[in-house]
């Protein structure tokens, strides 16, 4: 059974740090581009970051840039992310998710346009883990 399985959510106060982990059971993360999204309450899911399956590129959106970072650990079959500095916006559910599109984005022209943030180019995902940033 291909499984997703996120943690290390919580309640955090405003400028404080939380670890979320994402592992994978029944198949390998090796090849697969590995996506974060979160869901705040009443709005749509968003992309938030994406590592590609090499682990050589990822891509965040604009504003977790600087604050959230996301590493792979191939040997455990995991995903991490970072996440510092988090504000009261960053409150959520967080979702990982696994894609096996070839490219994190592409141009048209001179125009560059993401696939990660496509919730239908992944083929797995996880149950979610809350995060409460509140004081």
């Amino acid at each position: 059974q291909l499984q997703l399985v996120e943690s290390g959510g919580g309640l955090v106060q405003p400028g404080g740090s939380l670890r979320l982990s994402c592992a994978a059971s029944g198949f390998s993360l090796d090849y697969y581009n590995i996506g974060w999204f979160r869901q705040a309450s009443g709005k749509e899911r968003e992309g938030v970051v994406c590592i590609s399956f090499s682990g050589g590129v990822a891509e965040y959106t604009d504003s977790v840039k600087g604050r959230f970072t996301i590493s792979r650990d191939n040997a455990k079959n995991t995903v991490h992310l970072q996440m510092n500095s988090l504000k009261p916006e960053d409150t959520a559910v967080y979702y990982c998710a696994a894609g096996s599109f070839p490219a994190l984005g592409y141009y048209s022209g001179s125009d560059y346009y993401t696939t990660w943030r496509r919730p239908g180019e992944y083929d797995n995902w996880g149950q979610g883990t809350q995060v409460i940033v509140s004081s």
